[in-house]
């Protein structure tokens, strides 16, 4: 399957069982609704994935069952982040072989690499992959810049296709788009900075609290795509409290709690995350609850390009 890079695409929470195994039954009904709301590719074991915990034949199942549940509908990406460069290779190659599309790239977990390194790193992979690469650029959570004179050498690898941005900074759009064109597609990688991203020409939008609002973030990407800024703009500011949920440390415990309430995921997480508890929990609650209680109407975002 070709990846095509653009749309929303949730970074989608890894399901447990009450005695820590994984929810495939669970899994897969996220993945329907995501699938029913009209998203455009699957990412697997990011950070919402709680990848830091998964076993590697835990990883494998998940690949293996995404694929099977989508049937070709759209494409399966998975996350590589290692703390070595062999252990990246063998978990691409182990990607490739159960079936996924994509791989989504961190730069070295734990060791602080240097720009060559981290070239390096990502070319080594690439050089043993026939997988499309989207580069995973998160200085602020993981401490590696993968600057644009770094990318400058990355795309020399055919594969390298894409950049997950996650600057923070929206200008960077911009930059990409005056130094690379079309060659380096972009992927906005924080929620709440995702509309005016897509205004300013990012290709799409790997998510987050799509996980738990999957007809919501599809309805903002289809609605700018086609020019209803405004209509996009009214949904995105409801949105934002639920959003500002994703630029949180508890990010994966946020996130599954507005599952449960949306009925499509369960609290469950793996140590040593815990579930959240006491002021932290109704906080968190009380965000949720008042995102429902005023959740807007959608129009027919599925249907925009269709002549009637």
């Amino acid at each position: 399957m070709k990846f095509d890079w653009k749309g929303v695409m949730p970074a989608v929470t890894t399901k447990f069982t009450e005695d820590d195994n994984l929810d495939l039954k669970m899994f897969e009904i996220n993945i329907r609704a995501q699938l029913d709301a009209g998203v455009h590719g699957i990412v697997l074991g990011g950070t919402l994935g709680e990848a830091s915990t998964l076993l590697e034949h835990e990883k494998r199942t998940l690949t293996k069952a995404t694929v099977e549940i989508v049937n070709g509908k759209v494409p399966v990406m998975m996350n590589i982040a290692e703390q070595s460069t062999k252990g990246a290779i063998q978990a691409a190659q182990m990607a490739e072989e159960d079936g996924a599309n994509g791989l989504m790239m961190l730069p070295p977990m734990r060791y602080k690499a240097g720009d060559h390194e981290t070239v390096e790193y990502f070319k080594a992979v690439a050089n043993n992959s026939s997988l499309p690469i989207m580069i995973y650029n998160n200085p602020v959570d993981y401490k590696i810049e993968v600057t644009l004179d770094m990318f400058d050498e990355l795309l020399k690898c055919p594969t390298i296709e894409a950049v997950k941005e996650s600057t923070r900074d929206v200008s960077n759009v911009t930059r990409i788009k005056n130094r690379f064109g079309d060659r380096l597609k972009i992927m906005c990688g924080v929620d709440t900075v995702a509309l005016e991203s897509l205004l300013m020409g990012a290709d799409g939008w790997i998510a987050g609290l799509v996980c738990a609002f999957p007809e919501e973030t599809v309805a903002i990407y289809e609605l700018q795509k086609a020019g209803r800024v405004n209509e996009a703009l009214e949904i995105y500011r409801w949105f934002m409290p639920l959003l500002e949920l994703d630029i949180n440390p508890k990010l994966v415990q946020n996130i599954k709690l507005a599952e449960v309430y949306t009925g499509i995921g369960t609290e469950n997480v793996r140590a040593p995350r815990l579930k959240l508890f006491g002021e932290e929990r109704a906080k968190v609650i009380s965000i949720i609850e008042a995102g429902l209680r005023l959740r807007p109407q959608l129009p027919d975002y599925k249907n925009l390009g269709v002549e009637i």
